[in-house]
């Protein structure tokens, strides 16, 4: 019996594959990639020596569904029939009611939203189980996750807000990114220039953040002098309404993923 399989070679399953054995959580011949693309499986082999490929669903003590949302319902009926008895689903929109009715009975089912910086080892998780996922199959799941970032658990109903918060944040921090490269070339920076100091910018915030023992507002009045230059900028930004847009961004990307939810 394979360990773990892993339904789905894409970019995302590909990043918690690394994650998985870089943290020693297994070893390649563990796992089995099941991916119905003959020279993605080649490639796979080749990234990781020893790993198992394979075109068809089989046997697992536990199985990762990373396959689309269109795909996940049946590849989870298939790979519980093959004698799963442990699912993790990545895929946006299908609730556990869905993978649980195309499971059978029986089945542990923990759904998941990931965020694409996972590919670098820095991703955000959210895992929710389902009426059979005991402690153990919760742990399980937080284990996979918690090799490619920080996992937390929430009620199924707040995914959509962790879809709305993390899983599209990235994207608003993307952006946020471009603006300040732009506004730097604007001022008369090179654009090579500009883009690092705002990549690095984005990155060294992130990191305070993380590691001081002061909360966000606290190091945004840290660096803002009275009259002084941060003060001016951040003046602009809350006239132009930047917090109540991200504000609003968030919501309307957590009501999406509920329509999403309710239509599949």
């Amino acid at each position: 019996m394979t360990k773990l399989q892993l339904v789905g070679g894409g970019k995302m399953g590909e990043a918690l594959l690394g994650g998985i054995l870089g943290s020693g959580w297994c070893e390649p011949s563990d796992v089995v990639v099941v991916e119905t693309v003959e020279v993605r499986r080649t490639q796979l082999e080749h990234t990781f020596p020893g790993l198992g490929t394979s075109a068809d669903v089989g046997p697992a003590d536990g199985t990762i569904l990373a396959v689309k949302p269109a795909d996940t319902a049946a590849m989870a009926a298939a790979a519980a029939a093959a004698g799963s008895n442990a699912l993790l689903s990545i895929a946006a929109g299908v609730t556990l009611a869905q993978l649980e009715a195309a499971a059978g009975d029986g089945v542990a089912i923990v759904r998941a939203m990931p965020n694409t910086p996972a590919l670098v080892g820095q991703g955000a998780a959210a895992i929710a189980g389902g009426r059979w996922a005991d402690d153990a199959t919760m742990e399980w799941a937080a284990e996979l996750l918690g090799a490619v970032g920080l996992v937390v658990r929430v009620a199924e109903p707040a995914l959509a807000a962790v879809t709305g918060l993390s899983g599209s944040g990235p994207a608003y921090i993307f952006v946020i990114a471009e603006a300040l490269t732009e506004a730097g070339v604007l001022c008369g920076l090179p654009r090579d220039t500009a883009t690092a100091l705002a990549n690095q910018t984005l990155l060294g915030s992130a990191t305070l953040l993380t590691q001081s023992d002061q909360g966000a507002a606290e190091l945004r009045a840290s660096v803002t002098s009275p009259g002084g230059t941060t003060a001016a900028a951040l003046r602009v930004l809350e006239q132009q309404g930047l917090r109540a847009a991200l504000i609003d961004a968030v919501v309307a990307a957590r009501d999406r993923a509920i329509e999403m939810g309710n239509s599949a």
